[in-house]
């Protein structure tokens, strides 16, 4: 017999990672964030898309002293080309902690993300020989990042060091970049600017 009530079950669309990892080689950090928004809201094909996201205000405003340094205000647009130039000299990977998902509702929350397959992160370590820290950039991230590695959470602006495969590393959390995040982007930048500072990029 059928149980009638499966019916109004909600159809769960899964949604593949939209984009390929960012691994330039000489990478000492890799920032993993949760999973992109929808695709209406990207003003870029490339991590942390969406205007209202400050990610790239943070590092516009501790690495040139301008916010909008990777902004291009007029046509409401990061400057995609500039970005990477700026990251591959850095050393700054990044992708998310998770390769597909439900959304639970019709947004970017992370709040109502299920992950339904984690990424392999031990295989994008091993694509980055020099990378000696990781750092989450919101909740969801560091929550699944700790479970995947055997990890105790930092404190936002801090870190754990832990060992992988003999590699001294650490885990560091950071506020979450998207403005639901009740933090003014100046303080957000601080916690930033020290975690740049501790592993020699600043």
């Amino acid at each position: 017999m059928i149980n009638r009530f499966l019916f109004f079950l909600p159809l769960m669309i899964i949604e593949q990672h939209p984009l390929q990892p960012f691994l330039p080689a000489n990478a000492r950090l890799l920032m993993l964030g949760s999973f992109p928004p929808q695709q209406k809201r990207w003003s870029m094909e490339f991590y942390y898309p969406n205007w209202n996201n400050d990610m790239w205000r943070i590092t516009g405003q501790i690495f040139f002293q301008d916010k909008e340094h990777f902004a291009d205000n007029a046509r409401k647009v990061f400057r995609k080309e500039q970005l990477i130039r700026f990251l591959q000299e850095k050393g700054i990977a990044l992708y998310d902690t998770a390769t597909a998902v439900c959304r639970l509702q019709d947004n970017a929350s992370d709040k109502f993300l299920q992950i339904v397959q984690p990424t392999d992160v031990a295989a994008l370590l091993h694509q980055l020989p020099h990378c000696q820290a990781i750092v989450t950039t919101g909740e969801k991230a560091t929550e699944t990042l700790c479970e995947r590695f055997s990890i105790a959470a930092p404190r936002v602006g801090s870190f754990t060091p832990f060992v992988w495969e003999e590699r001294t590393m650490r885990l560091y959390r950071m506020p979450s970049s998207s403005r639901a995040y009740p933090l003014a982007l100046e303080k957000k930048a601080a916690f930033y600017r020290t975690m740049y500072q501790e592993i020699g990029m600043l």
